[in-house]
C-alpha cells in the first residue's frame, strides 16, 4: 500500500499531477480543486494517497489532507460510488463543501459534479449522514456534530452516567445557537436544581 508521497511536483495536468520520487516519476490523480494549493512546478509537495488497483491498471489518488483521503475512501464505500464519482466530487466540491452538503441533505449541490444524479447524490446521502460527523476533523467546522453532543461528551467527562447526561441535555433545552461552554453552564444549573 502507497499511503503518501513526498516529491518534487514536475507536472501539472487537469485533474493529475506528475511528482518525482527518488529519480521515479508517478503520475497521481489529484482533485481540480487541489491542484491550485500545490504550488508551481519544481515545489516539494505532500500527498496523502490511495492505490486503486484495477484489472487493466494501478491508480493513485493523492489529496492535501488526511482528511479529503477519509472522505474519498467513505465515499468509494457508498453503493454505486467508485474512484471516479468520488473524485469528480471532490473535484467539483471542496471536502468542507461536500461534508456540509452531506449533513444539509443538499442534493443539488452534490449533484453538481459531473456524472452524478439526484438519485446517486440521495444515495450518499443516505449513507454517509451518520458517519460523517464520526470522522470529520479537518479545517471545517463539523457541521454535521450537534451541539448537544458535544454538551453530552462534556458531562460525561465530568462524572454523569451516559444515560443522565442525554437526559440532563434534552431536559435542558439549551438554544443550540448558544455556545457550547453556556449550555454545558445552563445543563449543570438544571442538574444542580433537581
Amino acid at each position: 500500500m502507497i499511503t503518501g508521497i513526498r516529491g518534487t511536483l514536475e507536472a501539472i495536468g487537469p485533474d493529475s499531477v506528475t511528482i518525482t520520487v527518488g529519480g521515479v516519476s508517478l503520475q497521481v490523480s489529484v482533485p481540480s480543486s487541489s491542484i491550485p494549493a500545490l504550488g508551481s512546478t519544481g515545489t516539494a509537495v505532500h500527498l496523502h494517497t490511495r492505490l486503486m488497483v484495477r484489472d487493466d491498471s494501478l491508480v493513485l489518488h493523492g489529496f492535501t489532507t488526511p482528511e479529503a483521503l477519509t472522505l474519498f475512501d467513505m465515499l468509494i464505500g457508498v453503493s454505486g460510488i467508485g474512484p471516479r464519482h468520488a473524485h469528480s466530487l471532490l473535484s467539483a466540491l471542496t471536502p468542507e463543501a461536500l461534508v456540509s452538503a452531506v449533513a444539509a441533505e443538499d442534493t443539488k449541490a452534490l449533484a453538481q459534479a459531473p456524472g452524478l444524479g439526484q438519485r446517486t447524490a440521495a444515495r450518499i446521502v443516505v449513507e454517509l449522514k451518520g458517519k460523517l460527523d464520526m470522522v470529520w476533523v479537518g479545517g471545517a467546522a463539523p457541521v454535521a456534530v450537534s451541539t448537544a453532543d458535544d454538551v453530552t461528551e462534556a458531562l460525561i467527562a465530568l462524572g454523569y452516567t451516559a444515560i443522565e447526561a442525554r437526559s440532563a441535555v434534552t431536559a435542558a433545552g439549551a438554544d443550540p445557537s448558544l455556545p457550547v461552554e453556556e449550555q454545558i453552564r445552563l445543563v449543570l444549573q438544571g442538574l444542580s436544581k433537581g
